[in-house]
């Protein structure tokens, strides 16, 4: 529906799949569609948004990896501790200031 006259509007989207005809269903190509935009909004924007990645000065050698991959691990640690939105995990811990709470978290 169109919001702004109340209007019903059809839109058409193509794409290209790898899969046979038979697997490739609608409702099959919209699970996979809306999965791919999960990991999107669960990972990525995350490390865009919350970590401000993009503006990171880190750039030479596999200082970019790394610091990917820790970002990666705290959001992977902070879903599992429940926290639906990761700016709330960090403001209520604040693991990154004391050393000891991050360790116990991590069962060292």
């Amino acid at each position: 529906m169109d919001y702004s006259n109340g209007k019903h509007c059809e839109e058409i989207a193509y794409g290209v799949t790898s899969l046979k005809k038979d697997k490739a269903s609608a409702e099959r190509l919209l699970v996979l569609n809306r999965g791919h935009w999960e990991i999107e909004n669960r990972v990525h924007y995350v490390r865009d948004v919350t970590f401000d990645e993009d503006r990171s000065r880190i750039r030479v050698k596999n200082g970019p990896r790394v610091m990917a991959s820790i970002r990666n691990l705290v959001i992977s640690i902070l879903r599992l501790m429940g926290f639906r939105y990761i700016s709330d995990g960090i403001r209520h811990y604040c693991y990154s200031w004391d050393l000891e709470d991050t360790c116990r978290l991590l069962g060292i």
